[in-house]
């Protein structure tokens, strides 16, 4: 295998992350994908890291999610602070007035939100899909010690920048309490030491097929739409909406991912599920930049038509893989 070829997936992986948290969600229209060069080294490093360190250990889903979860607690505490911060930017986002917890000056929508997306869409989906499409090397390291230290530097250094950047152009240069930060920093290695708690890959399944890739695609594709429109207003009525959905998916795809029928391609409908309610909500998404002209409605539908290419891909290169391996142990 030629050098570019085993690392061609992370370097993909690496775009694909951001590509989807901002582009396809519709934060940013297409006129701004230069922006790419500076998200990739966050968004992409940390896809890349996680899913590199979970394949080297022998580790699978179960953990990825779950390093996940701590990234986004990392980028919203830390690096963009806005788990806290009350005006963002000086955006008038009022981020935390629904359902805000005063002991902890957090609101617990805009808490479970913004890390579902983290843990979801910025880190999760990005990887299912690349694995999909190099179905033969899903569970194997795709980087050498090396790649893997210089992404390493880069997430670290962005991340610092990113950090400064966000203080200096906040209105209010606004900063966490001490307190704060140290319950973020606590929660986030809680977290990250419980993913390497949990159970490695191979345990034994129980007989039995789940429903086909369709149906599971169909939840998730639900279930994510069901998230990305709840009315904020809502306050917790919309965080009980949110802890509902968030158990149904954890609950179902856990009892599923133990039976013997259990494969790739219900992993990419996962994944692919909710990438396309991203796409269709970009629709309806108010733009960080700029306007919700024209311009970006067709952005928004060439992201769209792109991804439904990429899962489309995606599926034929899984289905041939699992049909290429029951023929050998036919």
């Amino acid at each position: 295998m030629t050098f570019f070829k085993r690392i061609a997936p992370a370097i993909a992986l690496y775009f694909l992350s951001p590509l989807i948290a901002e582009f396809l969600l519709g934060d940013f229209p297409l006129s701004k994908l230069a922006f790419l060069l500076f998200l990739a080294p966050f968004y992409g490093g940390g896809a890349v890291l996680i899913r590199e360190i979970v394949r080297r250990t022998g580790r699978g889903w179960p953990t990825i999610i779950t390093l996940a979860l701590a990234y986004g607690i990392f980028e919203e505490a830390f690096t963009t602070q806005t788990l806290f911060n009350p005006d963002y930017l000086g955006l008038h986002l009022h981020l935390l007035e629904p359902a805000f917890i005063p002991a902890l000056g957090i609101s617990a929508w805009w808490t479970i939100f913004v890390l579902t997306l983290h843990t979801v869409w910025s880190i999760s989906v990005p990887i299912a899909i690349m694995e999909a499409l190099v179905p033969q090397r899903a569970h194997t390291p795709w980087l050498k010690w090396l790649g893997l230290s210089i992404v390493t530097v880069l997430f670290v250094l962005i991340a610092c920048t990113m950090t400064v950047h966000q203080i200096q152009t906040d209105a209010h240069h606004f900063m966490a309490s001490n307190k704060q930060f140290a319950v973020s920093a606590v929660c986030c290695v809680v977290v990250a030491i419980a993913a390497f708690l949990l159970p490695r890959r191979g345990r034994a399944r129980r007989p039995g097929n789940p429903p086909s890739a369709w149906i599971t695609g169909a939840l998730s594709l639900v279930a994510s739409s069901i998230f990305l429109i709840v009315p904020q207003r809502w306050g917790w009525g919309t965080v009980a909406i949110y802890i509902a959905v968030d158990l149904l998916m954890i609950i179902a795809v856990t009892a599923w991912s133990r039976l013997v029928g259990w494969n790739g391609l219900h992993i990419l409908s996962l994944g692919g599920g909710a990438a396309l309610a991203y796409a269709w909500h970009a629709f309806i998404q108010q733009p960080v930049t700029g306007k919700a002209d024209a311009a970006m409605r067709i952005g928004n539908a060439v992201l769209a038509l792109g991804t439904i290419l990429l899962l489309y891909a995606a599926a034929r290169r899984t289905s041939a893989a699992q049909a290429e391996t029951t023929a050998v142990h036919a």
